[in-house]
């Protein structure tokens, strides 16, 4: 049988409007800060990028500031702030700040001082969606854009986050959004590319890509697409829930992204469980991808009041559009049968 790819929030496949636009970029010959024909032509391509960016966004006015992905661009938004953030922050977020903000049980983060904390909009491991409150310092948008509809000139914080591979763009191009008349301290010296925050010639070929996939992003969530997902991760959990297994199935009682779903099983170990399941032909993952290869329990689930085994215990399933009911279906079964023996083992 062919596999079944349940891991979106690591990374999404490559969508076929994101693939045509960078093939286009590749025969543009000039360099973006070039002023001959040829650069104009290049820095034409990445201002059109960069206008449809924003307009997906709902931030338009607000400044784009192209970096290889989020990673760099909480770098950028972070570094040398005094920020405080929770521990369910993504490292790349959590790396600058002092991780002092308080979590419930159902990961919801209670905020002291919005205009020297972070907070991510979703969590990529949990699925937990956060209230973001006014004057909000910097917000970590990656796994929200493309799957939630938002507007960030809306969502009240000053600086945000976004990756195109979360989407469906490519890997290695992200963007710093900040509101129209905030700077930030560049960490890359050189040549004062993107309005002197971020030096180095642009990625004009993976930017092309990700304007062309925040645009099917936006128009999915248009058409409804990301409710027919939720739908089928409620089916998946309701299945995982009747095969007669005792689970936990994490924050289910709040908002959470619309595809993921974050699974305890009691006596399996989360990162046998994914290789259990890729031997059966499913994606799945223990944690975020960027520390997936570490055997540790979340860090996430353990700041939510869960203890090290429990956390250790957990898995992460992430459907796309491409996810079918059946699938879900063939994976709760596959799912249930390799726990069952494992169960049957201890027992």
């Amino acid at each position: 049988m062919s596999r079944i790819y349940l891991d979106w929030n690591a990374t999404t496949p490559l969508r076929p409007e994101s693939r045509a636009a960078m093939i286009a970029a590749m025969e543009v010959v000039g360099n973006p800060s070039s002023v001959h024909a040829e650069g104009r032509a290049a820095k034409a391509m990445m201002e059109r990028a960069r206008s449809k960016i924003a307009s997906a966004l709902g931030a338009e006015g607000a400044d784009i500031v192209f970096t290889s992905g989020a990673t760099e661009a909480a770098a950028l938004a972070c570094a040398g702030r005094g920020l405080s953030c929770a521990a369910v922050e993504h490292e790349a977020v959590a790396a600058w700040c002092d991780d002092g903000l308080a979590v419930d049980a159902d990961g919801r983060v209670t905020l002291m001082d919005p205009a020297r904390s972070a907070l991510q909009l979703a969590n990529s491991e949990t699925g937990v969606v956060q209230d973001l409150p006014q004057g909000l310092a910097v917000s970590d948008l990656t796994q929200g854009f493309g799957k939630l509809p938002l507007a960030f000139n809306w969502l009240g914080c000053e600086m945000g986050l976004v990756s195109a591979h979360k989407l469906g763009g490519p890997k290695g191009v992200g963007a710093l959004v900040l509101r129209r008349g905030l700077d930030v301290a560049s960490q890359l010296k050189g040549g004062g590319q993107e309005m002197g925050r971020r030096a180095g010639t642009e990625n004009l070929i993976g930017i092309a890509g990700f304007a062309a996939a925040a645009e099917a992003a936006a128009r999915d969530l248009a058409d409804g697409v990301w409710e027919r997902v939720a739908e089928i991760r409620n089916i998946l959990d309701s299945a995982l829930s009747a095969m007669g297994i005792e689970i936990i199935s994490v924050g289910n009682k709040v908002k959470r992204l619309p595809n993921t779903l974050n699974v305890i099983a009691p006596g399996w170990k989360g990162e046998t469980q994914v290789m259990a399941m890729d031997l059966a032909g499913f994606a799945i993952s223990a944690g975020s991808a960027c520390s997936s290869g570490k055997v540790r329990a979340s860090r996430v689930l353990k700041a939510m009041g869960y203890g090290d085994e429990a956390a250790g215990q957990a898995i992460r399933i992430s459907l796309g559009p491409d996810v079918t009911e059946t699938q879900v279906l063939r994976f709760a079964e596959a799912w249930a049968r390799d726990y069952k023996r494992i169960r049957s083992r201890v027992a």
